[in-house]
């Protein structure tokens, strides 16, 4: 058994997300695809003397008491019935924080795994799918990511995981638009917009593989919170219009933002137009 494991955890990019209007329960289905991406933040899991007790650092931002991290812990805990050992857990962080790319939630997967190789423990598909329900909706996608990089088609509120081909061709850019929009405000934003008789249209679910796996001008991805999130917040569609400005064959939001992403052919063509947004914008470049 290893006193410290390092781990890293994927971002992921959504292209589309179609929310579905509010349901009975209040909540929203979806379907969009999920893929991780080169940018990652890196874990490191140390085993303490304490039992059962979990605490997290972040060298960016001071962690809330209760956080994706704690709450996987937990979770895991309450799943084998045992004691545990203790871990301080260091988060170096890479991922913006609110920024639609599943910081949150990658960080709590790839913690459980780390948690599960250092107490022993090997979790069926279903156990870590019963951990995820009590993390967020985010985290079933990247416990289906072999080796920490996939792609799938992701339906219901984010439980349903059907692995796909992850393209390996593709080439982004990420924009920082300096905004921020919370999920609570993006999901009433979203149901304002329903409410209101507005809709939008998208591909249907059983194209989104072939969408995806078309020429990029030839995408037709929707994502129903750029939509109304930009309308809120100009620098998004500023983002967005630079992008394409610069050559991007496709630009988008991912997931409920801010975060603006453009997809290029080329490492060249991603470059040049970095070059030249930089001035202007936080750009990274990714694959």
């Amino acid at each position: 058994m290893s006193n410290e494991i390092h781990v890293t955890a994927p971002a992921k990019l959504n292209f589309g997300l179609k929310v579905l209007p509010k349901r009975a329960d209040g909540f929203h289905d979806l379907e969009s695809i999920f893929s991780t991406v080169s940018l990652a933040d890196e874990i490191i899991v140390r085993e303490t003397a304490e039992k059962n007790k979990c605490s997290v650092k972040c060298d960016l931002f001071e962690l809330p008491e209760q956080n994706t991290i704690t709450k996987t812990y937990g979770a895991f805990k309450d799943l084998v019935k045992q004691d545990l050992p203790g871990v301080d857990v260091f988060i170096k962080k890479v991922i913006p924080a609110g920024g639609g790319l599943g910081g949150g939630s990658s960080d709590a997967a790839s913690f459980l795994n780390a948690l599960s190789s250092l107490c022993g423990t090997c979790l069926t598909a279903t156990q870590k799918d019963e951990i995820a329900a009590q993390v967020g909706s985010d985290v079933f996608f990247f416990l289906h990511c072999e080796g920490g990089r996939g792609a799938a088609i992701v339906t219901g509120r984010g439980e349903k995981v059907l692995p796909i081909a992850r393209r390996e061709d593709l080439h982004f850019l990420l924009v920082f638009p300096g905004v921020s929009s919370s999920t609570r405000e993006a999901y009433s934003l979203i149901d304002e917009f329903y409410e209101s008789g507005n809709n939008l249209e998208y591909p249907k679910l059983d194209n989104l593989e072939a969408v995806y796996n078309s020429s990029i001008q030839n995408w037709n991805f929707v994502n129903t919170f750029t939509r109304v999130i930009s309308a809120r917040y100009p620098k998004i569609e500023q983002a967005i219009f630079d992008l394409k400005k610069n050559g991007a064959l496709y630009t988008d939001m991912s997931g409920s933002g801010s975060t603006v992403f453009g997809v290029f052919a080329s490492k060249e063509e991603a470059q040049k137009a970095r070059n030249a947004l930089s001035p202007s914008w936080n750009v990274r470049s990714c694959l």
